[in-house]
């Protein structure tokens, strides 16, 4: 029997078309494959697909080239989940261990919020150029975005917490219904892996237990909970069309994506900083994805890729919401302003954050 068959059913991650998949939730529970059997199986499939790749009479030689470009691009995603999964096996255990030693940087002034203003008018949408994009970023097509304003930099911790003395987990009419219903059956009473008390505040990463920042941005809150804060401070989650049209007005403007870690996952540093100073848009890949209130859905006239190909994206646009920007552990070459991140609104183990939005100021009465 060939690793292939062997593997099959273990390594079939949510593929319906091509057969039966081992449970999820289960999969902790696996002692075997063994790593050595596991890196055996992945130099089999070097082989394989080297061979493949070499073949230049092979009669599906372009297809073969556009699927192996995408499985990369799905492979740098899994190598962002890599570091959420980790910080989350490892934030169970009491000793609160250190995946990565880094000097920490040391609080900073926290950067005074300002709002970015953004007329009306009907916009383009979706990727646009030659270089790879998912299909979810696609077809480009038009939009009508009403004027709105962003904020320039991500929600902090400090800010977060005045949500928090202010009772915003105990007031039901800050919170949509769902929302409000997995507060209170999970109990939640901060962002996940705060630790600590307003005496001393800590908070778990994957540098171990640090003291909290008040300037960092709040990180690993769910979309009810941006929800929420947004609600309190007066604003609201901005669409991910608010989002893109700004975040391409920046990329015009020369804000590059990972400005402020400059090398993204690459540079060790695995926690949000402080917003740096400037006047720009700030923080729109470095840091934190930033929910949006915006449902993952089709773009119009989308079609999935037949085949089992297509369940990669087009079979999850339900009951997601959409996260706009990149975070301290994406690769920085998959960062731009069309890409579409999405995840439930109650999860919490990714590196998601808060960005603020808001009507004119004759609208907001």
């Amino acid at each position: 029997v060939s690793p292939s068959e062997r593997y099959e059913v273990l390594f079939n991650s949510y593929y319906n078309g091509i057969g039966e998949q081992f449970p999820r939730s289960q999969r902790g529970l696996l002692s075997r494959p063994t790593v050595a059997e596991v890196l055996d199986y992945r130099a089999y499939i070097d082989q394989a697909m080297t061979r493949l790749l070499e073949d230049t009479s092979h009669p599906e030689r372009e297809a073969i080239a556009t699927r192996t470009v995408l499985g990369v691009e799905h492979e740098r995603q899994h190598q962002e989940l890599f570091f959420t999964d980790i910080k989350y096996s490892l934030a169970i255990n009491p000793l609160k261990p250190t995946f990565i030693d880094v000097p920490m940087i040391g609080p900073s002034e926290v950067a005074v919020q300002a709002w970015h203003s953004y007329g009306a008018g009907l916009q383009e949408i979706g990727y646009q150029g030659t270089g790879f994009h998912f299909d979810n970023e696609l077809p480009r097509h038009k939009f009508y975005i009403a004027s709105f304003e962003l904020a320039d930099r991500l929600v902090t911790n400090g800010e977060y917490q005045a949500f928090i003395d202010d009772g915003g987990y105990q007031r039901p009419e800050l919170w949509l219904a769902d929302g409000w219903a997995t507060v209170q059956a999970e109990r939640w009473q901060a962002p996940l892996y705060w630790l600590g008390n307003s005496d001393s505040p800590m908070e778990y990463t994957l540098h171990g237990a640090i003291a909290r920042s008040a300037s960092s941005p709040v990180a690993h809150v769910s979309g009810y909970e941006a929800d929420a804060y947004a609600r309190w401070a007066g604003a609201r989650l901005p669409t991910e069309f608010e989002w893109e049209h700004a975040a391409a007005g920046a990329a015009l403007a020369g804000a590059a994506p990972a400005a402020n870690t400059d090398e993204g996952v690459d540079s060790g540093y695995l926690q949000p900083r402080p917003a740096p100073a400037g006047t720009g848009l700030r923080q729109l890949y470095s840091d934190c994805w930033q929910w949006t209130q915006s449902a993952y859905s089709p773009y119009p006239g989308y079609k999935p890729s037949p085949g089992a190909i297509g369940e990669y994206n087009g079979k999850f646009m339900s009951n997601q919401w959409v996260l706009r920007g990149g975070s301290c552990v994406s690769k920085r070459e998959q960062l731009r302003p069309s890409y579409r991140n999405f995840f439930y609104p109650q999860d919490r183990w990714q590196f998601s954050g808060i960005r603020l939005a808001r009507d004119p100021a004759h609208n907001r009465q």
